[in-house]
């Protein structure tokens, strides 16, 4: 049986909240807790050993200021055990040059704190032309774009949740 699930994200940024839902919805009836990005503390964070975190890209490749206001808590905690999806948005045509980039920065910091980054993605299909996203020639997350590829999005939600399932075990 899979231990619960913390889903974090802003309630209040309507692309990032309704895939969180569709995310949400996606995992059937596994125990999944929506807590709001906005409001996250240390010690809703650290209650979860599985988390999934919707990361936006914001400007010229930044953290959305909720996300960049928790980092220095964030890099007091010890998330060894832990296991970490990210998902996030970003626009390929309008920010080729930080494609998803928040993804990528969100990844770096868990994984300095020793928390295992899970839901790696393939970057078939996507045209950018960097990202700090990318590891290995892989997404380390889900990248979304719901500017110019909004119907392959419940596809990509699909499977990225039935492989989360297999790593969040």
């Amino acid at each position: 049986m899979m231990k619960s699930i913390g889903i974090f994200y802003s309630f209040k940024t309507t692309k990032t909240a309704k895939l969180g839902e569709k995310i949400t919805d996606a995992f059937g009836n596994e125990n999944i807790e929506a807590i709001d990005a906005e409001t996250v503390t240390a010690e809703s964070f650290m209650k979860f050993d599985n988390i999934i975190v919707g990361v936006p890209t914001w400007f010229d490749g930044e953290l959305p200021i909720y996300w960049d206001e928790f980092v220095p808590e964030l890099e007091d905690l010890q998330l060894s055990g832990k296991r970490i999806g990210i998902y996030g948005l970003g626009d390929q045509k309008g920010y080729p040059e930080n494609f998803n980039d928040g993804v990528g920065i969100f990844a770096h910091i868990v994984s300095e704190r020793g928390a295992e980054v899970v839901g790696y993605t393939q970057a078939d299909g996507y045209e950018f032309e960097s990202s700090k996203a990318l590891k290995d020639g892989q997404f380390c997350g889900l990248c979304l774009d719901q500017e110019n590829q909004a119907r392959l999005t419940q596809k990509r939600i699909v499977d990225w949740v039935d492989q989360l399932k297999l790593e969040f075990y």
